[in-house]
């Protein structure tokens, strides 16, 4: 492995913690939208892989962000 291969694939890696981060963003929103519309915690549980635990945070979470500060 030389220095160029190195950069490359650590350039690589960076861009795939963008993009997951990303992607974790959205799916919090999806979370959020399937328990606003009332889709079963269970259900949520079951599709994402996310304990119960998880998907509460996620949830309460996103009722702290949009809340407006009085």
């Amino acid at each position: 492995m030389d220095k160029r291969s190195l950069a490359q694939m650590a350039e690589r890696f960076r861009v795939s913690e963008q993009r997951t981060e990303i992607l974790r963003q959205e799916l919090a929103v999806a979370i959020r939208q399937a328990s606003a519309d009332d889709v079963p915690q269970k259900d949520i549980c079951e599709v994402t892989g996310y304990t119960r635990q998880q998907v509460r945070r996620i949830v309460l979470a996103g009722e702290t962000e949009t809340t407006p500060e009085p």
